[in-house]
């Protein structure tokens, strides 16, 4: 098993630059061709998101739908998929950033009551808690 960088999982997904396209799909394919599960980590996912959004300037549904598509490969195991599933959901339901829905995501699973922050957008994440700056009366 070998696990995949972000700029190769990108270059698969966007097939932007021809000829490393067609070499990240030849590698994942010839794995799998020889019974080799194919790891995604979750810093990965994190980064491909940032790329897909920032640099190639897709949207959110479009990289939902990408992210989903991935998920629904028998053959890469993503890190902690039921995870990523329920940032997803939370990254298509609000406005919050897809790292905050992801952070948000792994706090919950791993027992934290409550995410605490200084952005309004991510306080719209059930379980996300706004934090309040304005001066104290005594």
């Amino acid at each position: 098993m070998f696990g995949l960088d972000t700029n190769v999982l990108v270059r698969f997904l966007l097939k932007d630059d021809v000829k490393q396209a067609e070499c990240a799909k030849k590698v994942i394919d010839e794995a799998l061709m020889a019974g080799e599960p194919v790891a995604v980590a979750l810093l990965v996912v994190l980064e491909t998101e940032w790329v897909l959004r920032s640099c190639a300037k897709l949207d959110r549904k479009t990289i939902i739908s990408a992210f989903r598509m991935l998920l629904e490969s028998r053959d890469l195991r993503i890190e902690d998929e039921e995870s990523l599933e329920a940032a997803l959901y939370l990254y298509e339901n609000n406005s919050a950033d897809f790292a905050d829905c992801l952070i948000a995501t792994r706090y919950n699973r791993s027992g934290c009551t409550a995410m605490l922050t200084f952005d309004r957008k991510s306080a719209a994440i059930p379980g996300v808690v706004l934090l309040n700056t304005a001066p104290h009366n005594r």
